[in-house]
């Protein structure tokens, strides 16, 4: 179901194993390559590339494609609450509405979760997405989960000089989202998970993700 996707499945389905404490640290593409695979319907294929920029991730999804890369264990946001990741789309997913079921596909979005395995109704998400139409700043519940919240950090096809490479650089504070969106002044996440994903369009994306850091609040 596409409500696994969206959510429950980040969250909840992925919870047969305790989450263990992670010191600070830079998740490189080969690490990310390593986290563990779900998929909600076929597979979106993510492989360990060479760019201009480094070594990425590279996501290509078609038709039927929905699975991501989830990381779980937990990250102490006192310590660490920002988190910093580099990202590149071809082209934005383009549904009539994305902010409704049939349109709720991203090119590129990440998950930061904070997972209750025995009590999962208090389980909460920040989604930071690639949006298509919704501006940049812009929020909005889940179409398919109320407790999951989007968060446009980007928006529509890259725009730039001759020069430009697409590549964009993402900081947000996740101890201050999570209080924002969900009213929990939390100490620790759970889960992180990058995910491309296109079964609801059909519609076929591609997306280059970077390396994911974990900064102090006071990070330059």
């Amino acid at each position: 179901m596409k409500q696994s996707v969206r959510f429950g499945a980040v969250a909840m389905a992925l919870a047969t194993l305790p989450a263990q404490g992670d010191p600070a640290r830079v998740f490189t593409p080969a690490d990310i390559l390593e986290w563990e695979v779900h998929a909600f319907a076929d597979e979106t294929r993510y492989e360990l590339v060479e760019t201009d920029q480094g070594k990425a991730i590279h996501a290509q999804c078609e038709g039927n494609s929905a699975s991501g890369l989830y990381h779980r264990k937990t990250v102490n946001l006192n310590e660490t609450p920002i988190i910093e990741w580099r990202w590149r789309v071809e082209d934005p997913v383009n549904p009539e509405d994305e902010t409704s079921q049939s349109g709720d596909d991203y090119a590129a979005r990440l998950y930061a979760v904070d997972e209750h395995t025995f009590l999962r109704w208090r389980t909460r998400a920040v989604n930071y997405v690639w949006a298509s139409q919704q501006p940049v700043g812009s929020d909005w519940e889940n179409a398919y989960q109320s407790r999951a919240q989007m968060v446009a950090v980007q928006s529509g096809a890259p725009e730039g000089g001759e020069d430009d490479d697409g590549w964009r650089t993402q900081r947000r504070n996740l101890k201050k989202d999570f209080q924002r969106f969900h009213d929990r002044d939390l100490d620790e996440v759970s889960v992180i998970a990058i995910m491309t994903d296109c079964d609801d369009t059909g519609e076929p994306v591609e997306a280059w993700y970077g390396e994911i850091r974990f900064l102090p609040a006071d990070a330059g």
